[in-house]
């Protein structure tokens, strides 16, 4: 595989449906999708994050900090 900077759909559908780029079934780890939050494998069923990507575990880890703010600040209220 290629790396591409804005890979078309039929590539990103490629690398959706390997195998080889979902660890346990369940995490999808492809260091050449550049996405942050690639749909999960069953599409339907909404996003999941890109393990390879640095930015998108970051995000995940704002994403969890935020929750937790709220739910800490709903709590002393």
């Amino acid at each position: 595989m290629e790396q591409n900077n804005n890979p078309n759909q039929e590539t990103l559908d490629q690398w959706h449906n390997d195998p080889a780029n979902w660890k346990l079934g369940i995490f999808y780890y492809n260091k050449l999708d550049t996405r942050l939050f690639p749909p999960k494998r069953i599409k339907q069923l909404g996003s999941t994050v890109n393990f390879a990507n640095p930015k998108s575990i970051l995000a995940l880890m704002v994403l969890v900090a935020v929750i937790w703010m709220v739910i800490k600040f709903y709590k002393s209220m």
